[in-house]
C-alpha cells in the first residue's frame, strides 16, 4: 500500500510525522512525506525516506492557498496512493479535499488542535469551526491527539467517529539520566544544586513566556529556554519580552538544540504556561525525563497531568499562580521528586512512542 503523510511545514515533519513514517516502512507500506520546504526534511531523507517539498504556508491567503491545493492535486494523481494521511488544520483540509478531488480510495486526518477551540475574534474561530466540518465531510478515518477533542468533534458533529489516539515518545530517549545531568550543567556553569526551571518550545507569545518570565522574578530558580521562532510563526516577536525580563544571568537562551533530552535531564521543573495546546509532545518528553510539570489548565495538558500527583495546574495567561506553582516546587525537592516519578510512570503507560504508532497504523488499516 502507497500512503502519503501530510502536513504544514518541515518542524511538524520532523516532530510528529517522522515516527510515524518509520511505522508505515516497517510494516512494508510505501510512505510519501509532504510538507513546505526547511532543512528539517532531511532528517526523514537521510533515513532514506520519500519527502516531497510543497508550497505549503501557514496561513489564510487565498492565492497562496490555491497554489498549494493545485499541488496537492497533482501530488495525488501522480502517484496514486491509496491512503493520504493529512495533519495541521489548514494543510489538513486542504490535503483532505485535494486527496477527494484526485481520487484517492480513503483519506484520514488526525487533529493536532482545532482552531476554533483557540482564542481570538469570533469570525476567525467561525471560519475554523466551518473548515472543520466541511472536512470532517472528507474524512474517512478520523482521528485526534487529545481525547478532549475528540469528544468535540463528536459532539459537534464535526466526526461520529473521531476517535484520540493521544502523542507518543521514545522511553530510550527520554530519562533520567544523572551523567547528562552532571556533564549540561558542568558545560553552562551551572551548579547541581541549583534549581533549573526549563521551557522547551516555540518562542511564540501563545506559549506563556510573557507570564513565565515576569512568574520567575519570584522564583528561586534559573530559566533555560529551549527554542527559537519558526519562519512560518504569526504575532509578535517576544525577543522585547526576553530583554526586559530582568533576571539576568538566570535566564539561559539555549537555542535550537539536538540533544534535548540531555537537557531536560539536567532540569529539575518542565514549564509550559500556553494559552492553547492539542496534546503537548514536550510535556511527554519532559514526563519521561521524570521531571514535575508546571502547566495551564487548558485542553491537553489537564489530561496529561494530574494535578498534585504528576505536577500542577495553573490559570492560563497569569503570572501570579504560575510563580507561585513554580516556587512551591523548587522550595520543595522532595515532591519534585515524587512528582516526576509518578510523571515517568504515567508517561510510561499512556504515552509510548511505539505504542501510539502502533495504535495510529491499525486505525489507518496498516
Amino acid at each position: 500500500m502507497k500512503v502519503i503523510e501530510v502536513t504544514n511545514v518541515d518542524f511538524s515533519l520532523r516532530h510528529f510525522l517522522l515516527p510515524l513514517m518509520r511505522g508505515i516502512r516497517a510494516r512494508g507500506h510505501e510512505v510519501i512525506g509532504a510538507s513546505a520546504d526547511g532543512p528539517l526534511l532531511e532528517v526523514a531523507r537521510g533515513e532514506g525516506l520519500v519527502v516531497v517539498a510543497l508550497p505549503l504556508v501557514r496561513g489564510l491567503s487565498p492565492m497562496a492557498q490555491f497554489h498549494a491545493f493545485r499541488a496537492l492535486v497533482a501530488l495525488f494523481r501522480r502517484e496514486r496512493p491509496d491512503l493520504v494521511h493529512a495533519h495541521m488544520p489548514i494543510s489538513g483540509f486542504l490535503a483532505r479535499l485535494a486527496a477527494r478531488v484526485a481520487g484517492v480510495p480513503r483519506v484520514a486526518y488526525t487533529c493536532h488542535g482545532f482552531l476554533f477551540n483557540q482564542p481570538g475574534p469570533c469570525l476567525r474561530r467561525a471560519v475554523a469551526f466551518a473548515m472543520e466540518w466541511v472536512g470532517g465531510r472528507l474524512t474517512d478515518i478520523y482521528m485526534t491527539v487529545s481525547t478532549e477533542e475528540a469528544a468535540d468533534a463528536r459532539r459537534l458533529g464535526i466526526s461520529a467517529k473521531a476517535t484520540a489516539i493521544g502523542n507518543g515518545r521514545d522511553p530510550a530517549r527520554f530519562h533520567p539520566d544523572p551523567a547528562a545531568r552532571a556533564r549540561i550543567r558542568d558545560e553552562l556553569g551551572t551548579p547541581g544544586s541549583r534549581v533549573v526551571v526549563i521551557a522547551v518550545s516555540r518562542l511564540v507569545r501563545h506559549k506563556g513566556y510573557p507570564e513565565l518570565v515576569a512568574a520567575m522574578c519570584d522564583v528561586d530558580a534559573e530559566l533555560w529556554v529551549v527554542g527559537e521562532r519558526l519562519a512560518s510563526d504569526h504575532g509578535e516577536d517576544l525577543e522585547p519580552v526576553f530583554a526586559a525580563a530582568g533576571l539576568g544571568p538566570r535566564l539561559r537562551r539555549l537555542g535550537t538544540r539536538d540533544d534535548v533530552p540531555a537537557l531536560l535531564a539536567a532540569a529539575d521543573i518542565f514549564a509550559l504556561p500556553s494559552h492553547f495546546e492539542g496534546l503537548p509532545m514536550s510535556i511527554i518528553e519532559a514526563m519521561l525525563a521524570g521531571l514535575p510539570v508546571v502547566s495551564t489548565d487548558i485542553r491537553g495538558p489537564r489530561e496529561q497531568i494530574v494535578p498534585g500527583e504528576t505536577g500542577l495546574l495553573v490559570p492560563p495567561m497569569r503570572s501570579a499562580p504560575l510563580a507561585a506553582a513554580l516556587q512551591r516546587l523548587a522550595a520543595d525537592p522532595a515532591l519534585r521528586a515524587r512528582m516526576g516519578e509518578a510523571g515517568r510512570a504515567r508517561a510510561l503507560l499512556l504515552y509510548d512512542e511505539a505504542a501510539v504508532v502502533s495504535r495510529t497504523l491499525d486505525l489507518l488499516g496498516l
